[in-house]
């Protein structure tokens, strides 16, 4: 590399490390101190999917100088700091949320809480319900799950990576776009990166009998190139905190509950206690799934603590 000037993306964060991509090479960089200082209330200001300026400093060691305008990103409040945000990664075309309803079990608030922000941030999601082959298990569970998100509008697919469904469509799903992959630990996530890359070096765990929860195998994020696009490997989120959305605004993010607010008799209504509120009406008659109305109550409940 002739300049010691360049610009580029970051495919992977390790710590106080970054790779970033530059055409065909790749240079490991560090960031300048005062870039962690511009105000941004962010555990990580410098994320997988940045499209990032990259200096050689006199020692010809490669600094991150500046980060441009970020066209959408995926974001949590930080574990333990609930005054602090946690971008996931930036610049992407689409997320898919991998579910596993056994073994380790994904909670519906989980999903619900991921899909929020999505929806805030413009990222279209597509659940993955991974380990596909389980699923006969609990016929009633799979389909109230899938009838819950599909009337929200998500699309769903299955996988498993034991037999290779849905690994194809998944894979017609990536081509040319930059995609999140996310969820829980022990979901699949690596598994079905090592079926779409069966080259790349990824590191796939077992469940833990214990608790029946997945072990982190993913420690940083990783951006892998595939068929024109990338896919962008996240390590297992246990929780998901939402941050800077709006209680007034809250509702517009679960689709089914904003198609109805118009029909509540006031037009500020919150969807909580007040009469002709046209939202838990369709609780009541089973047209919006208590489930999805139980996270929309929790979450309201959440940014009320994070307030006082």
């Amino acid at each position: 590399m002739q300049s010691n000037v360049c610009q580029g993306v970051v495919i992977s964060s390790t710590g106080s490390w970054y790779e970033v991509a530059v055409g065909a090479e790749r240079i490991r960089c560090r960031i300048r101190g005062r870039l962690r200082l511009k105000g941004v209330r962010s555990t990580n200001p410098v994320v997988v999917g940045d499209v990032v300026e990259c200096h050689a400093d006199e020692q010809g060691d490669w600094v991150i100088t500046d980060i441009a305008p970020r066209r959408n990103y995926v974001i949590r409040r930080a574990s333990n700091l609930s005054k602090e945000s946690h971008i996931i990664a930036a610049n992407v075309d689409r997320a898919l949320l991998m579910v596993t309803l056994f073994s380790p079990v994904t909670a519906r608030e989980f999903v619900d809480r991921f899909l929020v922000t999505c929806e805030a941030y413009k990222v279209p999601v597509t659940i993955v319900l991974s380990k596909a082959d389980l699923l006969s298990e609990a016929p009633d569970e799979v389909s109230d799950f899938e009838h819950t998100y599909r009337r929200a509008g998500y699309d769903i697919i299955r996988v498993s990576g034991a037999t290779g469904e849905g690994v194809g469509t998944v894979r017609a799903l990536l081509r040319g776009h930059t995609t999140l992959l996310s969820g829980n630990s022990g979901v699949g996530k690596s598994t079905l990166i090592g079926s779409l890359l069966p080259d790349a070096e990824v590191r796939t765990g077992e469940i833990s009998d214990s608790h029946g929860k997945g072990r982190h195998t993913t420690t940083f994020s990783t951006m892998y190139p595939i068929d024109e696009g990338y896919i962008i490997d996240t390590p297992g989120i246990k929780g998901f905190g939402l941050i800077d959305i709006d209680d007034a605004e809250l509702c517009r993010y679960f689709s089914e509950m904003m198609r109805l607010a118009p029909e509540c008799r006031f037009y500020n209504c919150t969807h909580t206690h007040e009469p002709g509120c046209a939202v838990r009406d369709a609780v009541e008659r089973g047209e919006v799934a208590w489930s999805r109305y139980e996270s929309y109550l929790k979450i309201l409940d959440e940014d009320e603590k994070y307030r006082k």
